[in-house]
């Protein structure tokens, strides 16, 4: 058998291993990230086999430029998805304050010389910070004080009945404990020289560090 030269030799064992590389591929189970069309889906594999998406990220059609974010939970429902028309956050719908009584004879009030809780909310704790803003009132002649405490720790400053209370802080000193437990947030004002005094809160917000 005649010698053949040692370059074709050399082509003919990559080819080789080319050709046994392809086998692989094509009977190796495919994996659970695919790319199609210029979208990135993650799923998992459901008890029974089949696959379901966690996670897609990428245009929503090919011929859409905007990419997509999707994640879906265990039973596939979509829990977050921002919205590719305008930007912004499609789901979830995020629970918005709605308007507040302007009277202010129908405020959380007191007329005690003392620190006495007027309003109370419970609320899970998702973020490490949280904003609280509100308005602050004396009737006729009267002073007093107004401060706001979270799980019985002040949070944010004293101020005079009159002024706007406008804080931002952390919500807890151990974020990691805390998170996704309750938190108790309370009003606490006292009347100092007689009369009464309000407090109206008007904004409040989770953010992050």
């Amino acid at each position: 058998m005649p010698q053949l030269p040692e370059d074709i030799v050399d082509r003919l064992n990559q080819m080789e291993r080319r050709l046994k590389a392809l086998s692989t591929a094509v009977n190796t189970r495919p994996p659970l990230n695919e790319v199609a069309d210029g979208q990135l889906t993650v799923k998992r594999t459901n008890a029974d086999g089949s696959t379901a998406p966690v996670l897609q990220m990428g245009a929503s059609t090919p011929s859409t430029v905007r990419p997509v974010i999707r994640i879906f939970d265990g039973y596939s429902h979509e829990i977050f998805a921002d919205d590719i028309l305008t930007g912004g956050l499609a789901r979830p719908w995020l629970q918005l304050l709605p308007p507040m009584d302007q009277n202010q004879a129908r405020w959380p009030s007191t007329t005690s010389t003392t620190f006495t809780s007027i309003a109370q909310s419970f609320n899970p704790v998702w973020q490490p910070k949280m904003r609280l803003t509100m308005y602050t009132k004396a009737s006729s002649g009267a002073t007093g004080q107004v401060k706001v405490l979270v799980d019985g720790v002040q949070f944010g400053p004293v101020v005079t009945a009159g002024q706007t209370f406008d804080h931002t802080g952390p919500v807890s000193t151990d974020i990691q404990n805390k998170f996704g437990k309750l938190m108790t947030v309370e009003i606490h004002a006292l009347a100092s020289s007689g009369g009464t005094v309000y407090a109206q809160p008007v904004l409040m917000y989770g953010t992050q560090t």
